[in-house]
C-alpha cells in the first residue's frame, strides 16, 4: 500500500541511505570476484529483450531494499490505476492510458465508462485504408501525379516520434518514397526538407491535436503557400494534405478536407502518442502490417510491466536502479548509448520521453520535493561516441550510469563490420566496471610519470540490453520499456509523469514578445533589462 510519509521518511528509503554509506567504496571487481555467477544472476529477460545488469554497483541487498521501495510507494497500485484507465493524470485530470493504443482488438479498457478499444481501431483501421490507398498509387495529388514525398510537419511529440521510429526502421521503408519531417518554427527547417521536393507528388502531415499549436500551425501555413505557389488552386490542398487532429472546425477552414482527418485523445500525451495516429507518417513508411507488428511489441511490454514480478520486471528493474544512481550516488544523467545506426535518433527520443515526464519538482499533493527528480538523458549511437565523450565517461570525475543497446544479429549483414561493433560494446561495458589499476599500467611498461594518465579507475555501472534484431516489434518492445522506466521512477518520487506544464511559460512570454519584435515603440517595452535591451539589439539590426 502506498505510504502517506514523506518518501524520504520511508523505512526503505532510510535502510537504503544506510545500505548505501556501507556499500559506496565496493568496488565491482569485488563484487564479481565474490560471486562467479553474478553475470548469470544480475540478469532477466521479458517479452524478447534480455538485460543484464551485473555491472551496476548493486548487491542483492540493495535489490531487495529497492523494490522494498517500491512497494512501500505503492508502484503496484499505481500500475493497476494506470491499466485501467484511472486519471492519473492529476493536474489535468485524465488517464494515461497510451498502452491502449496498442491493445488486442478484443480486450476492453474503460474511460469514464467507455470502451475505448473499439475506437483505437478505427482510427487504425481508417489509416490502414488510406496507407494502402497511398502506397498503391490509388491515391494522387492534384495533378494525377502519385505521391512519392511525405512531409510530417509537428513538434514535441508529434515530431520526434515519428522521426526516430522512421530512421529507426528505414530498413523497411518504402524505399520509392521520401520522408522528410518539419518541427522547427525557424524557416531554414521547412525550406531545407522541401527544397529539393516536387509539390505535385509531396504529401503534408499536420500533426496537432488542437489545430492551433503556434510552431506547428506556422509551418503548416507556410507549406499550405508553398503548395499553392504551384498549383494556384485551393482544391490542391486536399490532396496534399491530411491532419493529425481532433479539431475538424479548424482543420476544415485550412482546406482539408475531415475525411481524411485522424484523431486520438486526451488520455494520450505527445511523448507517448508515437502509435497512435501521430504515426500515420510510420505507417506510410512501413506499411500497415509492420506497423501492427510494431504495436504488438508494445503490447508485449506492456504485459510484462503489468504481470511480471518486480524481481524480473525489466521496467521496474531500470526504473529502480535510475533511482539508486539519481538519489544516493548524486548522479545527474544518464548516458543512453545504442550500438546500431538505425537507432541515431533514439537518445534524442528518450530525452523528451524522460525529462518532460519527469522534469519536476511538485508531487502529486502539490508540495515541494526534498531530493532530486529526473536525471538527464543523453547519447549517441556506438562507436561514434567513443571517439567523442567516453573519455568522460571512462576517466571523468563524474558518474555516468549508461545504458548499452544491442544487438545479436545485423539488418546489414557486411563482412565482419558486426562483430566488430558487438566486440565494441562489449569492451566498453567491461573497461567501465573493471577498469585497469596502477600496477596493471605500470606492468605494462608505462613509465611512472606517464601512469596516473593511463588509469581507469573502473567502477563505472552499465546496463546492456540485449536483443535478437530490429524489428517494428523490437521497436516497440524498445520503447515501452523506457515508458514504463520512466513511469516507475515517477511513481516512487511521487510526480505526475503526465503532465508538461513546464513548457507553457515560454510559450505565453513568446506571443507577448512576437508583436513586439515587429514594433518600434521602445516606451511599452516591460521586461527585464536584459530582454528589453535584446529586443531594441534585434529591431536596430533587423531595420
Amino acid at each position: 500500500m502506498l505510504s502517506t510519509r514523506k518518501l524520504t521518511q520511508l523505512p526503505s528509503w532510510k535502510a537504503l541511505e544506510e545500505h548505501y554509506r556501507n556499500i559506496r567504496g565496493i568496488h565491482l571487481r569485488e563484487l564479481f570476484a565474490g560471486d562467479l555467477q553474478r553475470g548469470e544472476r544480475f540478469a532477466a529477460e521479458g517479452a524478447g529483450i534480455y538485460l543484464d545488469y551485473s555491472k551496476n554497483r548493486v548487491t542483492n541487498e540493495t535489490l531487495r531494499l529497492l523494490i522494498r521501495l517500491a512497494e512501500e510507494c505503492g508502484l503496484c497500485e499505481r500500475i493497476d490505476a494506470m491499466f485501467r484507465g484511472e486519471a492519473i493524470n492529476i493536474t489535468e485530470k485524465r488517464a494515461a492510458l497510451h498502452a491502449a493504443l496498442r491493445a488486442t482488438r478484443d480486450q476492453s479498457i474503460f474511460v469514464d465508462g467507455q470502451n475505448v478499444v473499439p475506437k483505437v481501431y478505427e482510427v487504425l483501421d481508417r489509416m490502414e485504408d488510406f496507407v494502402g490507398r497511398l502506397r498503391s498509387g490509388e491515391w494522387t495529388g492534384h495533378t494525377g501525379k502519385r505521391i512519392r514525398n511525405v512531409v510530417n510537419i509537428g513538434i514535441g511529440g508529434s515530431d520526434l516520434g515519428p522521426a526516430m521510429a522512421y530512421e529507426a526502421l528505414k530498413h523497411f521503408s518504402a524505399r520509392d518514397m521520401i520522408f522528410r519531417f518539419v518541427s522547427n518554427v525557424d524557416g531554414t527547417d521547412f525550406t531545407e526538407a522541401t527544397f529539393d521536393l516536387d509539390p505535385a507528388e509531396t504529401l503534408f502531415i499536420v500533426s496537432s491535436k488542437t489545430f492551433t499549436t503556434l510552431e506547428t500551425m506556422t509551418n503548416a501555413h507556410t507549406a499550405r503557400r508553398w503548395t499553392l505557389q504551384a498549383f494556384g488552386d485551393d482544391h490542391a490542398i486536399a490532396r496534399h494534405f491530411v491532419a493529425v487532429s481532433t479539431n475538424a472546425e479548424e482543420v476544415s477552414r485550412f482546406g482539408i478536407d475531415t475525411a481524411n482527418m485522424f484523431g486520438f485523445w486526451d488520455w494520450v500525451g505527445g511523448r507517448y502518442s508515437m502509435d497512435s495516429a501521430i504515426g500515420l507518417s510510420t505507417m506510410i513508411a512501413i506499411g500497415a502490417g509492420n506497423f501492427r507488428a510494431m504495436l504488438a511489441g508494445f503490447h508485449a511490454m506492456d504485459e510484462h510491466f503489468r504481470t511480471a514480478p518486480f524481481e524480473r520486471n525489466l521496467p521496474v528493474l531500470m526504473g529502480l536502479l535510475t533511482v539508486w544512481y539519481n538519489n544516493f550516488f548524486g548522479a545527474q544523467t544518464v548516458a543512453v548509448l545504442p550500438y546500431d545506426q538505425y537507432l541515431k535518433r533514439f537518445p534524442a527520443y528518450l530525452q523528451q520521453l524522460t525529462m518532460e515526464s519527469n522534469g519536476k519538482r511538485a508531487t502529486l499533493d502539490g508540495a515541494y520535493v526534498d531530493y532530486e527528480t529526473g536525471p538527464i538523458f543523453w547519447g549517441e549511437p556506438g562507436t561514434n561516441g567513443q571517439h567523442s565523450f567516453y573519455q568522460l565517461i571512462h576517466q571523468g570525475t563524474k558518474l555516468v550510469p549508461c545504458d548499452f543497446i544491442g544487438f545479436c544479429r545485423t539488418l546489414n549483414p557486411a563482412g565482419k563490420h558486426h562483430d566488430l561493433l558487438m566486440a565494441n560494446l562489449l569492451a566498453q561495458t567491461e573497461a567501465l566496471a573493471f577498469g585497469k589499476t596502477e600496477d596493471e599500467v605500470k606492468a605494462e611498461g608505462t613509465p611512472g610519470w606517464l601512469a596516473p594518465h593511463r588509469v581507469f579507475e573502473g567502477n563505472r555501472p552499465s546496463n546492456t540490453i540485449l536483443c535478437e534484431r530490429l524489428t517494428p516489434e523490437l521497436l516497440g518492445k524498445l520503447v515501452a520499456l523506457y515508458e514504463h522506466s520512466v513511469f516507475t521512477q515517477g511513481t516512487i518520487w511521487r510526480i505526475d509523469s503526465f503532465d508538461q506544464w513546464g513548457v507553457e511559460l515560454g510559450k505565453v512570454l513568446a506571443q507577448r514578445i512576437i508583436p513586439e519584435l515587429q514594433s518600434s515603440d521602445d516606451a511599452r517595452l516591460n521586461h527585464d533589462s536584459s530582454t528589453n535591451n535584446l529586443i531594441r539589439l534585434y529591431r536596430r539590426s533587423r531595420k
